[in-house]
């Protein structure tokens, strides 16, 4: 894991359909990196729960300096991540964990406390 020069958001709090986030406000789904982030909606790339997380999706994750990328898919782990996705952060070297929601959320902020530059695509509900 590398380390971050700029530190990524917490996530300050998660519920049903709602995240807040530091310096960033409030919303549903969000992709965070080392520096910042933005609220995700899935409609710029066509994403659904199934084929799930696609390589648009990642991309400016991989652009924004992230070397560790948590896929949060959902509380019940609802999201798929396609085999491209996967594939593209491998290609560029970058560690991948995709898990549900709860633990997706505790091991982004392990990664900022460890000063990982780490990002992440977050999903609030299903």
């Amino acid at each position: 894991m590398t380390k971050a020069k700029l530190k990524s958001p917490r996530i300050e709090s998660i519920g049903w359909g709602k995240m807040k986030i530091e310096s960033l406000g409030s919303g549903k789904d969000f992709k965070l990196w080392p520096g910042g982030g933005r609220s995700w909606d899935w409609k710029e790339t066509g994403t659904a729960h199934s084929p799930g997380i696609q390589v648009r999706d990642v991309e400016e994750l991989v652009d924004r300096g992230c070397q560790t990328v948590i896929l949060a898919r959902g509380v019940f782990s609802r999201l798929k991540v396609t085999d491209e996705a996967l594939a593209y952060l491998d290609s560029h070297g970058i560690e991948t964990i995709a898990t549900d929601t709860k633990r997706a959320v505790q091991m982004y902020h392990d990664c900022i406390d460890q000063d990982v530059a780490v990002g992440g695509l977050f999903h609030s509900t299903c």
